[in-house]
């Protein structure tokens, strides 16, 4: 019959009575007729697929509102499944020699119930032949002892679901068995239900209800469609289970239990059971996930509260939209093309010629003008722009302009993929692509005490399951492997996903949320890879890491928890690398309790306390990240804290950029801080309560799992290898850093253990450069570049020691050098600061030797109050026509002025000074320091030119706006 006789929607209507068979011999009359039978998808199709009693909604249990795709190819592959039972390769009556001339014998249908030919299920089933159905009538049948298959049959109930109740113990002794409809209740003796230790069950569509279902090896099991009510599921060292669509509730324990090594031996189901995962891996499903942004309303948890901070992080973007990001963005362009303009047109007005004048006491002569001269008079100002940091500062003034290279950089810290992770991985893609063990698929776990436990070297893959309400979700001991990718696991009682005792796996492209504990608990050698999971919204941590748990945490979001992002102590070494942290209501990474770990090229943004919080031993690497916009300092550095911090860029934070306590002993070099609330760094010798601290970071966390006693393992790490790679030091050391534009000084100093600042360009903070507060013992300042701030270059206070040697200390609104305290000043170049070049006051005593010192409107030297000490052998050079170049006022009896050089000039000369033998300071020795440095410098530089942030100025008094949280 041609199909245009009538029109399509009367043919959809007449086939849509037809059966299955009969819309399969359709099909086969042409390719017309096979595409009018496919268009039935949403009619005959979706009737067949829903009205089958052996099979329920193709996206059940978790998404039943969701239709699939094709009700056609999901009712194919439940009809595929559903027939891997029989697919045994042996015939069971007659040898293989045969199979070719053998016939194939019809089953027999034998029905179980009142009036049929079988009261009972035992009757059934001792009468029954190879592969037969046994049909259960609707009711209850209850066995009073153990039920053993020998031969293969096919057990049904009829009716709806839970018209049929078996209250039974089953062992199975045959190759191969399905069940289907039907609920299963523990017999009075044994709460084990069904129990194999060779062949392969299937169950399709069937009730579990308080009993115990176990496969051991070589047996096999494929579980589809089914509820577990308080009923649980073991495998013992089987090879392959595969458990799909199932729904487990009430569990007294965990829902399945996976130990053991799976068995080599494998039963005649591996291979298909292979073959049927394979084809429906979550793998296959392109992922609709955006990683790189936050929903402005997060479907898992509340959407913030507050208003957050503009703080626009340009990924992989067009350069062209990089300069209008913001009007704070412009606002900060303009402002460094000023200081391009200041600082690259220092000149020398050549209208004077030098008198070199030999002295050994004041020259107050010199001064014949009063400090209120007209600004026109004549100048010789020194060129100081070929120091050994000029190119940082270069990098200072253009950062927000430049875009060349910034492409690659964004490429680098963009947000991967789970298919770009495991492009680049070979051993990720491994495991993903592992299948042993147990399988577990589209499954809901929820209203009990645990979700998925493997232990004693057990295998497991968790795919594209729910787990929710339950004390934990997954639990994987004892060497043993998991795979869990793609599930949402959350509300948990306790940690969503804890390892330990070497476990490892692959933990993936999950939603980790609103748990009680940690999202991921790491400890006692567990080493997991943990790609592009959302990890947020906890009560506590994100991901805890301790007692030497190691692990790789890479490409993840983590926000909003209530504690820090991630979690690192005692003994904690894990690698995290590309994360983005952000919007937590604590630290973003905390690392405390001996805690160690490589923190590598993460964004860390938005964090209520600190970007990087290390305390008590903590002692990690924290290396190339951006640490931005947070609502308080960006690394904190507390009590017996250390650790490298290396090639950060730490922007935009409103509390300081580093804060450390003087108890500490950190290694900061080659960062980029820049634009933050209060400090560039800070160091306080004030004690902050550690135990209110621990209180609230995570120090109540559940650590004592199981009872066991706080006893962690030695570190199994060599000392000396993990340090191999590591400058050593006894000194807290800052070197080598970039500290600009942030909101109060540069480098506040209140502290009592020495301190050494080596080579660092200090420039154009709201503030002093460097203010030294309080140093009971020595601080060394050494070979930096202090330059442009808003006050004063350097300013000591009462009763502090300081070494200042080898600074170049240029351009600042205010005096070069204030002091009040003691120490040494020697060998600096104090040149075009709008105060004195060195001001000296009150009960300072300082010996200030071999500095070259210009000021252009005040004194080069001056000495006031009870100031003393010894002004020798230092180069003065004369500011402005007529003006004074050292004052002493001082009366101090050891005050001690001598063999210095006063260089002035006449007008109308052709004279020009310079910086010369050696040139302008600071000189920083050795190439490869440099080059480093410049590398460093201009990747962090780079980076802080994608961001465009709000910072809002302001000073605590008392240090951190973390103490203040406190």
């Amino acid at each position: 019959m041609e199909i245009s006789g009538l029109p399509v929607e009367l043919w959809r209507l007449i086939l849509s009575y037809l059966r299955l068979p009969d819309l399969g011999r359709c099909s086969l009359v042409c390719r017309t007729w096979y595409e009018l039978i496919l268009s039935l998808d949403n009619t005959r199709w979706r009737q067949l697929c829903l009205g089958c009693i052996e099979c329920r909604h193709p996206n059940w249990p978790n998404q039943p509102h969701v239709e699939p795709q094709s009700w056609r190819e999901a009712f194919k592959q439940h009809h595929v499944a559903s027939k891997t039972w029989t697919k045994n390769a042996q015939d069971f009556e007659s040898s293989n020699c045969f199979y070719l001339f053998r016939r194939k014998k019809d089953r027999r249908i034998l029905c179980v119930g009142q009036g049929c030919e079988f009261d009972t299920l035992r009757a059934a089933v001792a009468s029954a032949g190879a592969y037969d159905r046994i049909v259960l009538l609707p009711g209850v049948y209850e066995e009073q002892s153990e039920i053993i298959l020998k031969v293969p049959v096919e057990i049904v109930g009829r009716g709806k679901l839970g018209d049929v109740a078996l209250l039974v113990s089953i062992d199975q002794h045959c190759p191969t068995t399905r069940l289907c409809n039907v609920v299963f209740m523990p017999a009075w003796f044994t709460p084990i239900i069904y129990k194999t230790t060779s062949g392969h069950i299937q169950f399709d569509n069937c009730n579990f209800e308080n009993g115990q279902l176990q496969i051991h090896a070589p047996g096999t099991c494929q579980v589809k469609f089914c509820t577990f009510n308080q009923s649980s599921v073991h495998l013992h060292s089987v090879a392959l289970g595969v458990l799909e669509n199932c729904e487990f509730t009430g569990s007294e324990n965990a829902s399945v239990t996976i130990e053991g090594v799976p068995s080599s031996e494998r039963n005649w189901a591996c291979k298909h059971l292979a073959t049927l995962a394979k084809s429906h891996s979550v793998l296959l499903q392109a992922s609709d996930a955006e990683p790189c942004n936050l929903p402005k309303s997060d479907g898992w948890g509340c959407p913030p509260a507050r208003n957050v901070r503009t703080c626009k992080i340009v990924v992989g973007g067009d350069q062209s939209n990089l300069l209008s990001a913001s009007k704070a963005q412009l606002v900060l362009e303009k402002a460094g093309e000023k200081e391009a303009e200041v600082n690259g047109n220092f000149y020398s007005e050549k209208e004077g010629e030098a008198l070199v004048l030999e002295t050994h006491s004041s020259d107050s002569e010199l001064s014949t003008s009063s400090e209120n001269e007209e600004d026109n008079r004549p100048t010789c100002k020194l060129s100081y722009q070929a120091h050994s940091l000029s190119h940082t500062l270069a990098h200072v003034v253009h950062s927000r302009l430049q875009t060349n290279g910034l492409a690659t950089l964004q490429t680098d810290l963009e947000l991967k993929t789970l298919q770009q992770e495991l492009q680049r991985d070979k051993e990720a893609q491994s495991l993903a692509s592992a299948l042993q063990g147990c399988l577990i698929r589209k499954c809901l776990f929820r209203d009990g005490k645990g979700g998925v436990f493997v232990c004693s070297q057990g295998r497991a893959k968790l795919e594209g399951s729910v787990f929710r309400d339950l004390t934990y979700a997954v639990r994987c001991i004892q060497n043993s492997k998991i795979i869990i990718l793609k599930n949402d696991i959350h509300h948990c009682k306790a940690s969503g996903i804890f390892l330990r005792s070497a476990a490892g796996g692959l933990i993936a492209d999950n939603n980790i949320h609103s748990n009680c504990e940690a999202g991921v608990d790491i400890r006692k050698g567990a080493n997991p890879l943990i790609l592009c999971n959302k990890i947020h919204s906890g009560l506590r941590s994100g991901i805890v890491v301790l007692g030497n748990g190691k692990g790789i945490i890479r490409s993840n979001q983590i926000y909003g928890n209530k504690e820090a992002g991630i979690y690192i102590l005692y003994n904690g070494n894990p690698i995290v690398s590309g994360n983005h942290i952000f919007q937590g209501l604590a630290a973003g990474i905390a690392v405390n309790e001996n805690g160690r770990g490589q923190i590598i090229e993460n964004i860390i943004r938005e964090n209520q306390w600190g970007g990087a919080d290390i305390r008590r031993g903590g002692d990690p690497v924290l290396r190339n990240n951006l640490i931005c916009c947070g609502y308080s300092d960006g690394v904190v550095v507390g009590e017996k804290g250390k650790g490298l911090i290396e090639g950060n860029t730490i922007y935009g934070n409103k509390g300081c950029g580093v804060w450390l306590m003087s108890s500490s002993l950190p290694h900061i070099t080659n960062n980029q801080i820049g634009h933050n609330g209060i400090y560039g760094v800070a160091v306080f010798c004030r004690k902050d309560d550690a135990n209110d601290y621990l209180a609230n970071q995570g120090g109540n966390e559940n650590f004592n799992d199981e009872g066991e006693a706080v006893s962690w393992e030695n570190d199994l790490d060599s000392e000396d290898e993990r340090l191999a790679s590591r400058r050593p030091i006894s000194v807290a050391l800052v070197e080598s850093n970039s500290i600009n534009h942030n909101g109060a000084a540069g480098l506040y100093i209140k502290s009592s253990e020495a301190l050494n600042i080596i080579a660092n360009a200090i420039h154009a903070n709201h503030d002093s450069g460097v203010a030294v507060f309080q140093s009971s013992q020595l601080t060394r300042i050494a070979n930096n570049s202090i330059s442009c701030n808003s006050l004063g270059g350097v300013l000591i206070e009462t009763e502090a020691r300081v070494e200042l040697r080898g600074n170049g200390i240029y351009d600042n609104r205010s005096h070069g050098i204030a002091s009040k305290g003691d120490g040494v000043i020697t060998e600096n170049d104090i040149i075009g600061n709008r105060g004195c070049g060195l001001r000296l006051l009150q009960t300072a005593d300082m010996k200030i030797t071999k500095n070259r010192i210009q000021s252009f409107w005040d004194y080069g030297i001056v000495m006031l109050d009870q100031s003393k000490g010894l002004v020798q052998e230092n180069l003065i050079f004369q500011g402005r026509s007529k003006k004074t170049i050292l004052q002493q006022v001082s009366n101090a009896e050891d005050c001690i002025v001598q063999n210095n050089k006063l260089l002035t000039f006449k007008k109308k000369s052709d004279f020009g000074w310079a910086l010369e033998n050696p040139p302008a300071r600071p000189h920083i020795e050795g190439s490869t320091q440099g080059t480093s440095t410049v590398t460093s410098n201009q990747k962090a530089t780079t980076m802080s030119t994608r961001i465009a942030a709000r910072v809002d100025r302001g000073c605590h008094n008392n240090g951190s706006v973390f103490c203040t949280i406190l």
